[in-house]
């Protein structure tokens, strides 16, 4: 069981007052909080065992390089995956980019179709939209209904053979959607067993059990900083064989294995991607985060989620003039709510909720299509964690309470 008033208390910033006021944390969904339990992971690389990994052999450098691979070691079990299969990245937009430049262009030509779904942020968007455009490809984007969910019958139209990437969200970072992706996989892969799937798992990873066996994708991406991690550091998952077929993307120290005057030869995977010094700091703070979120149960995070979600839509949908978009059972969404409230501009939403300290989102929140699509213009956006709650969710319908009465 997850008891969020005891998990704040390992959370250094919720120590912080500001105008006397406790803050009252909404915005996961762009970035987590992060607990003393990480940081110190981190200020122990910094003042234990400060030196650069793989190429001294000496004590803090094999110390540094041995916290280095452990924490790919971590992540890898985290997610069901192979160690040689985790890439560090800088974020999810940089893995999606990643595979955009390094998979693509030796299997996408002109003719060929890349599909996407209307719910995704713009870095699991606009790689494949934009690849279209320049290389004479078709681009589809799978639509959802006013519900936020997606028509599993619309899928068996939209991939053809002629499919060569399928890019489709584990989470919707503004209705919450959960796609099955496992289902969704299984279809497109009868349908065309040749097609590339990737996984922008940004929202996902941090909020409940990961198995990337089972979802049965050639690729997933993920973020540290929406995990309780540093911000920084990300995460490429594919399938080995992938990994070893694509070129590198950047050149340097440590992606390479012999350089001659006429010729290079590329390091093993993952290491072939992972040029120059790497954010060392950042992968051992984000194995200390999967440390801590594995000894709390994803399950149980899971859990805590649906509970807060639950009494925060209902508490939402007690206020006259306010919307709430996106599936209404929270067992079929993640811990985040977008609304608007009825005459009220979303910017000044945020702004007379910050009076209280109540942090919320605001926005396009980086998936224009999907606000164009619903025609719902910009959106309030509430989001929980393991740390939210029932008094967070009780200060924010509060704060709401207020904004209504001013703007009345």
């Amino acid at each position: 069981m997850i008891n969020a008033k005891t998990i704040k208390k390992d959370f250094p910033l919720f120590s912080r007052n500001i105008n006397k006021k406790p803050i009252v944390y909404l915005d996961t969904t762009a970035t987590s909080l992060k607990p003393a339990y990480v940081i110190d992971a981190i200020n122990d690389y910094y003042t234990k065992f400060t030196a650069n990994v793989f190429r001294g052999i000496y004590t803090l450098s094999e110390e540094a390089t041995c916290a280095y691979e452990d924490a790919r070691e971590k992540i890898a079990r985290f997610i069901n995956a192979q160690k040689e299969e985790i890439v560090f990245t800088k974020n999810t937009d940089e893995s999606l980019s990643l595979l955009s430049y390094c998979y693509l262009p030796y299997h996408v030509k002109k003719g060929d179709a890349l599909v996407t779904t209307i719910l995704e942020h713009h870095a699991n968007f606009i790689p494949w939209q934009q690849y279209a455009i320049a290389h004479g490809c078709t681009f589809f984007v799978w639509k959802v209904g006013n519900d936020g969910e997606l028509d599993l019958g619309e899928l068996n139209k939209l991939i053809t053979p002629k499919t060569k990437i399928f890019a489709i969200t584990a989470a919707s970072n503004v209705l919450g959607t959960i796609p099955d992706i496992e289902k969704i996989v299984k279809i497109v892969k009868k349908r065309n067993p040749h097609c590339f799937v990737v996984v922008d798992a940004a929202q996902a990873v941090p909020h409940f059990p990961i198995d990337v066996v089972k979802w049965g994708a050639d690729a997933v991406a993920f973020s540290g900083h929406k995990m309780l991690g540093p911000s920084g550091i990300g995460v490429l998952w594919a399938k080995k064989a992938i990994l070893e077929e694509m070129p590198p993307f950047l050149f340097g120290g440590d992606m390479i294995r012999e350089v001659h005057e006429k010729d290079t030869v590329f390091n093993d995977v993952p290491h072939k991607f992972e040029a120059g010094t790497p954010y060392i700091e950042g992968a051992i703070g984000l194995g200390a985060a999967v440390e801590y979120l594995s000894k709390l149960g994803m399950k149980n995070v899971r859990k805590h989620e649906v509970e807060i979600t639950t009494y925060a839509l209902q508490q939402l949908r007690k206020i006259p003039g306010i919307t709430i978009f996106g599936p209404k059972d929270a067992a079929k969404r993640g811990g985040v709510v977008a609304f608007h409230v009825k005459g009220v501009h979303p910017h000044d939403v945020a702004q007379l909720l910050n009076e209280d300290n109540i942090c919320i989102r605001v926005g396009y929140h980086c998936a224009m299509p999907l606000h164009e699509h619903l025609g719902i213009g910009a959106t309030c956006r509430a989001s929980f964690y393991i740390y939210t709650t029932i008094e967070d969710i009780d200060a924010l319908i509060t704060g709401l309470q207020k904004v209504i009465k001013v703007f009345s």
